[in-house]
């Protein structure tokens, strides 16, 4: 998938606070695994039925480890891995082959709210096991680009950072393999 921006997409206000009661409905102890993306080059994206986790390398296949290495950095560990709440994606990017497009790996069912997965929180999904970061995960200008202003503002607004709808942060701390449909359990 090559990334193309279409404006017809973008909800209003008004559309995103309706689908609120949604993504406040996911599930708290164990969620689904709904797609996994990989982001082999800038503005690519291949989504798999199964991936590895590694610990020097984030998702087997994207490019984390190297986008940190192209500014003379090393890659930040506190954000190997982003994972966004499939409800969030399904709300912003309204067509589920536009999700990829918010630039996250991990597409989960599951209640994402710092509340519920404070730093520290440890995720089991297949054979793998990932601990949440502080790293906020707050978006940038190509979210804007996709999904509207009023995405990101709602995304980034006091209610939305509390439910993390831009997503979370997270580290390997255990590598394994897992697959889409995979349950993601609070551990």
């Amino acid at each position: 998938m090559t990334e193309t921006v279409d404006s017809t997409h973008h909800l209003t206000p008004a559309d995103l606070e309706a689908g609120l009661p949604t993504v406040r409905a996911a599930p708290r102890d164990e969620g689904v695994l709904e797609l996994i993306v990989v982001r082999p080059d800038v503005g690519e994206r291949r989504c798999l039925d199964e991936a590895e986790l590694d610990l020097e390398e984030g998702v087997v296949g994207d490019r984390w480890r190297a986008s940190g290495r192209s500014g003379g950095r090393p890659s930040n560990l506190d954000a190997q891995v982003t994972l966004m709440s499939s409800r969030a994606a399904a709300l912003v990017a309204r067509d589920r082959n536009r999700w990829p497009l918010a630039g996250d790996q991990l597409y989960v069912d599951l209640d994402l709210s710092g509340e519920h997965l404070p730093p520290g929180t440890r995720l089991a999904i297949g054979h793998a096991v990932l601990e949440v970061t502080a790293e906020p995960h707050t978006g940038c200008k190509k979210f804007t680009e996709r999904f509207g202003l009023d995405a990101m503002r709602f995304v980034n607004s006091p209610e939305g950072r509390e439910l993390n709808l831009r997503g979370i942060n997270a580290r390997v701390v255990e590598p394994g393999t897992f697959r889409v449909g995979d349950a993601v359990r609070k551990l």
